[in-house]
């Protein structure tokens, strides 16, 4: 599904220095994590590699998913992460390195809506966690709003994914990786919300909960089936 262009500015493109550490992380740290550490698989059609811009939605089990969701992906991920992640210690540089967004939680943080903005009109997509914190059990329990605000501004889709089992290899709280197999299910994109009444972020921000969970029990698939990660 396509989006409203005019709603953002001219691309223009990341600094070269921000390309050059977003694919070395991704190359060298986030993929073999992925691929050899949790058998990751992705399934359904990941963005083409060049193209239009998404807000990339999805469940949040773990600190693990925006690393793992960026691998997914196959082209840059900007996140929206709580500001307290850039005060973890290896953690903070290689979110940083990938192009994360840091977050106020419990305020409408404009600077940070306004990054992401840019963002997208760079060409990158942005992902945003529809609870806006983790859930223990990794299912959408209480979806904000954000993500349909962002895709109100840009005109961009909503591309709702689901990662299965990050909350199992990671769990809250705890201190030690787990070995499950993470799997991240990429569903159809859903057109960006044509006005910003709070009747319309609720019922967009619904339908993103409703596929994603969808998705993490088992909801099928249109088009490709399961693909190896690369």
């Amino acid at each position: 599904m396509g989006h409203n262009s005019n709603l953002l500015p001219p691309a223009t493109a990341a600094p070269r220095s921000a390309r050059i550490s977003y694919w070395l992380l991704r190359t060298l740290v986030v993929n073999p994590l992925f691929r050899l550490v949790f058998h990751g698989r992705v399934e359904g059609r990941p963005p083409a590699s060049r193209g239009n811009p998404y807000v990339v939605v999805a469940n949040h089990g773990s600190d693990l998913d925006p690393p793992l969701l960026s691998c997914a992906m196959g082209r840059p991920v900007s996140f929206m992460a709580k500001q307290e992640l850039f005060h973890v210690p290896l953690l903070a540089p290689l979110i940083r390195g990938l192009g994360a967004v840091p977050v106020r939680r419990g305020h409408v943080d404009r600077r940070a809506l306004d990054r992401c903005l840019a963002q997208l009109q760079r060409g990158w997509l942005v992902g945003v966690f529809l609870d806006g914190t983790r859930s223990p059990t990794g299912m959408v329990e209480r979806p904000r709003h954000g993500a349909a605000l962002l895709a109100q501004r840009s005109g961009c889709p909503l591309l709702p994914v689901a990662i299965l089992n990050s909350h199992r290899a990671l769990s809250r709280g705890s201190m030690g990786l787990k070995l499950v197999p993470v799997t991240i299910r990429i569903g159809t994109p859903i057109p960006a919300p044509a006005s910003r009444d709070r009747q319309t972020m609720e019922a967009t921000s619904q339908r993103c909960a409703a596929v994603i969970n969808g998705l993490l029990t088992g909801a099928p698939l249109p088009g490709s089936g399961p693909e190896q990660a690369s």
